[in-house]
């Protein structure tokens, strides 16, 4: 069975090639520790790998033997478009890279579904005003969670796709859509990547969510990343724990390995030093 690799060259090796197909990932961390960083980068250097095998092995290097990049690289994101999440790209990433890479990643922006219902202007999202006849409509548009589940039923199978993020759901929780929808929602999605067969990997914030929330989310999925500031005299660090992953975890338990210490470079993030149990 060959793996999908997550894009970050050390974690990637270190792993024997990537995730095991069929698998949702939480990427949970605190602000600015590298858990979006880890997002940005798995799904440019699996686009990148299609797009420049010259830029592909200059920044990443070679593909174990086990590991095959994905036919396809979704990136869905609640809150923002195409043009946007590049330049933020850009800010983690070379420039060369991320357009190189652009191209080949599929955007979908749910922004229409995710504000449809709240006060917010409707020029702040589409860039056109609120007309006459849209408020007869406004309530027969599909949800936000409807949306994603039919952008998912369609290009998840076999293929990346990127969730940025279950942070902006958690935000705006209503009447229309509780924590209890969010949770049952992620718990389908583990169940239905099973047959998809491809790789998902859902970016949320722990500080937003209370520690039972998150270990709902943690149950709900195969694996989960937890990204944290480590303080050490006067430096900071960014650390990766890998708490959960089925078919990943008992291979670093082998070797001893309990924390990665990442950085980020022109390539995205990587992992730095490996902290084994002493």
């Amino acid at each position: 069975m060959d793996y999908i690799p997550f894009g970050v060259p050390r974690l990637d090796g270190i792993i024997g090639g990537g995730a095991p197909p069929g698998n949702v990932v939480l990427l949970a961390g605190e602000s600015g520790a590298g858990a979006r960083e880890f997002l940005y980068t798995s799904a440019t250097m699996n686009a990148l790998s299609h797009a420049d095998e010259e830029l592909f092995n200059l920044h990443y290097g070679t593909l174990d033997d086990d590991a095959t990049p994905p036919p396809e690289i979704h990136y869905i994101s609640f809150t923002a478009g195409e043009e946007y999440l590049r330049r933020e790209m850009g800010y983690t990433m070379d420039d060369e890279v991320v357009d190189a890479a652009g191209d080949h990643i599929e955007f979908h922006d749910l922004s229409p579904e995710y504000f449809q219902l709240s006060p917010i202007p409707r020029e702040w999202y589409l860039g056109q005003p609120t007309q006459l006849e849209d408020l007869g409509h406004r309530h027969n548009r599909e949800s936000v969670l409807g949306a994603l589940g039919s952008t998912l039923s369609e290009h998840a199978p076999g293929n990346l796709v990127v969730i940025d993020s279950l942070t902006d759901l958690v935000a705006s929780q209503s009447d229309e859509m509780t924590w209890s929808d969010i949770a049952m929602v992620i718990k389908g999605l583990e169940k239905a990547s099973y047959q998809w067969g491809g790789l998902i990997l859902v970016l949320v914030s722990t500080e937003a969510l209370s520690n039972t929330e998150l270990g709902v989310l943690k149950g709900a999925t195969g694996g989960t990343l937890l990204f944290q500031w480590e303080s050490g005299g006067s430096k900071r660090a960014r650390t990766m724990v890998v708490q959960e992953f089925r078919g990943v975890l008992s291979r670093l338990e082998t070797e001893n390995i309990v924390q990665f210490e990442t950085d980020i470079n022109e390539s995205g993030l990587d992992v730095s030093d490996i902290r084994k149990i002493r």
